[in-house]
């Protein structure tokens, strides 16, 4: 990942800070000049919060799509160790869009199966840009039941903006393969942990997304349609204002997706979102992975997927 960071629009105050901040560091004299390197520190930090505590649920998509935030094979670098990735659906092929491996994140031998979306344009479209075909989600299907098999917890990180929408993708089966993985990821007799890291579009989200926790990053969302797509459909048009209007209409922000009962957690990001510190970011998830993996692992199985079920039946009652 690059050491610079790219800059949305509303960053750009932060910006001209950091510009200043690395022309006075590059200095000579730099040492001498230590106090007031230490001030547009503190300013960029001081701006940088506000900036953060106040984004609007379209800005929040934007830095959930932002093109140096951490994605799966990131995160697996970071916290993964003895990583073996694991290929192919035994059908009809191997779908890049889903990465799948075994590994260790801490102390915990576990699964994990996550969306990549690729970082330059050959890897993003050789990726789909992060949208799955059939053999993706047949393939996560397949090694999550190797993992139950050798009772080996399962994490799965959502990043998507939604699953493949090609003539071969539906011809190949698309609603029903993230159909039977909803039916049988709520069976797995085994720990299940999700966690969405960026983007978690729709069906594509779902399909790797039923889990005994599931969890948010911060500045991601998840929603049953995209901003744009929810735009052409209500407005008959997608542009910055009607974008942002359906934004704010999906609730599709980490908070709002908590206190609409759809989640259980939010896990904070560094200051100024996960692609500033992706480190940082990572220890986060290795945390709240270890210690939910420990807890949900004291309890039997067959309560475990009761319990499961229960949650999942129970999203939209009213009482």
């Amino acid at each position: 990942m690059s050491s610079a960071v790219q800059t949305l629009d509303f960053e750009q105050p932060i910006a001209e800070i950091e510009r200043q901040i690395a022309a006075l560091e590059s200095r000579a004299d730099a040492e001498s000049i230590r106090d007031e390197i230490a001030t547009l520190h503190e300013t960029r930090n001081s701006l940088l919060s506000k900036a953060y505590s106040g984004l609007s649920p379209w800005q929040t998509v934007r830095v959930a799509r932002h093109p140096q935030r951490p994605q799966t094979l990131d995160y697996v670098q970071m916290i993964c160790r003895d990583w073996c990735e694991l290929h192919g659906d035994r059908r009809h092929g191997d779908d890049p869009a889903i990465v799948t491996g075994f590994g260790r994140i801490g102390s915990i031998k576990c699964l994990v199966v996550g969306h990549q979306k690729g970082r330059d344009t050959k890897e993003r479209l050789s990726c789909h840009f992060g949208c799955a075909h059939p053999e993706g989600y047949r393939k996560a299907l397949l090694k999550m039941k190797l993992a139950e098999k050798f009772r080996l917890p399962i994490v799965t990180l959502v990043d998507t903006p939604g699953a493949y929408p090609g003539i071969g993708a539906e011809q190949r089966g698309q609603a029903e393969s993230i159909a039977v993985n909803l039916r049988e990821m709520s069976r797995l007799r085994v720990p299940v942990i999700c966690i969405v890291i960026g983007e978690g579009g729709s069906g594509g989200a779902l399909g790797i997304a039923v889990g005994d926790r599931v969890a948010m990053l911060q500045n991601s969302w998840y929603s049953v349609i995209s901003p744009e797509g929810c735009a052409a459909i209500l407005f008959k048009e997608a542009n910055e204002r009607t974008n942002n209007q359906a934004a704010n209409a999906l609730s599709l922000t980490a908070a709002d997706n908590l206190r609409n009962g759809l989640i259980d957690d939010v896990i904070p990001e560094p200051l100024g979102g996960a692609h500033r510190d992706p480190k940082a970011m990572a220890e986060r998830i290795q945390h709240y992975v270890v210690d939910w993996v420990r807890e949900l692992s004291r309890i039997d199985p067959d309560t475990l997927v009761r319990k499961r079920f229960e949650k999942f039946r129970s999203i939209g009652s009213v009482r």
